[in-house]
């Protein structure tokens, strides 16, 4: 299928949509704030295993009540090793939960839903300090995964103006993330292991679309140099990848979508909690590499040159 889009002539419509999804990313963060998971504020985490069916709010108020008031979020699961279904109990908290309220918290549990045969699996204190380290091992890695795609690609598209095209091409994962991150704070998930796999994830998978579109700039670079305007250019090498991109996203999305839909009706939050933002991730991350990047790149370029030119001519002038 043969496409013919001008993504060039359309390109602050996409840079408005662009800032307008950014833009509602950071506002959620003061409008709705950060829920951040158990690991970076530090608590403790019980796991009860039990037979039957068990309303989870119900569970969460019973544990409200029993601690006097203290914050308490669950997820239900599955044990593999017993085959028995199993809750746990997240409680945020920096001093962890002392003995006599967990055995006042046990025995309400066990008390109320005795006829679930409930018990105590395990019980864990959390450090948030173990979460702050894991956290910015993970800030690390993506600013060195930054670094390394701005030289792979100002080197290997260099006849493109190979570093201005590694700039480009972060400020786009930085777009995703952005965005990534907004759907995380707008749905209330937990920022957690999940969101910096999530993270990671889509940094590749953008990145991958990028350097495909990017390849077929050059190659028509070197192909109609000389008959084709820039904006010709781009044009036609987005518009000769859209095919590839489109059904490269769509199969992965469809997959995403499938996961999301078994995760949201069995309830399995842990599992919603990545494969929906993962979902968005990767809407974000097609459209980036389709509609921001290039025309972003050409932009930037036509004003580099006319910079290049402007200096130029300014140097004639003091020579003469």
């Amino acid at each position: 299928m043969k496409f013919n889009f001008d993504f060039i002539k359309n390109k602050k419509i996409y840079f408005i949509i662009s800032a307008i999804l950014i833009s509602v990313s950071i506002l959620s963060t003061f409008i709705f704030g950060v829920n951040l998971d158990i690991q970076f504020k530090g608590g403790t985490i019980l796991t009860f295993l039990y037979d039957g069916e068990i309303i989870q709010s119900e569970f969460e108020q019973t544990a409200v009540d029993a601690l006097g008031g203290m914050g308490v979020t669950s997820t239900i699961g599955e044990d593999f090793t017993s085959g028995r279904k199993n809750i746990q109990l997240s409680l945020i908290s920096n001093e962890g939960l002392s003995s006599e309220k967990q055995i006042a918290l046990t025995d309400a549990i066990t008390e109320k839903y005795a006829a679930n045969a409930i018990e105590l699996l395990e019980s864990s204190d959390v450090s948030p300090s173990s979460g702050k380290e894991f956290f910015l091992k993970c800030i690390v890695a993506v600013i060195l995964s930054f670094i390394v795609l701005v030289v792979y690609i100002a080197i290997r598209f260099k006849n493109i103006g190979g570093w201005l095209a590694g700039i480009c091409g972060i400020l786009a994962l930085v777009h995703d993330c952005v965005i990534v991150y907004g759907t995380f704070v707008i749905c209330g998930m937990p920022i957690d292991a999940n969101f910096m796999a999530v993270i990671l994830t889509i940094l590749g998978y953008s990145i991958n679309d990028t350097i495909v579109i990017y390849d077929r700039v050059r190659e028509n670079e070197i192909l109609y140099r000389k008959t084709k305007t820039r904006a010709e250019i781009v044009n036609l090498s987005i518009n000769q990848s859209l095919t590839r991109s489109i059904n490269t996203s769509l199969t992965t999305i469809m997959a995403m979508l499938v996961v999301t839909i078994v995760a949201a009706v069995y309830g399995v939050d842990s599992i919603f909690s990545f494969s929906f933002p993962m979902m968005i991730g990767m809407l974000c991350g097609a459209y980036s590499s389709i509609c921001f990047i290039c025309p972003l790149w050409h932009m930037l370029s036509e004003k580099l040159d006319k910079i290049k030119k402007k200096n130029s001519h300014g140097k004639k002038r003091r020579h003469a």
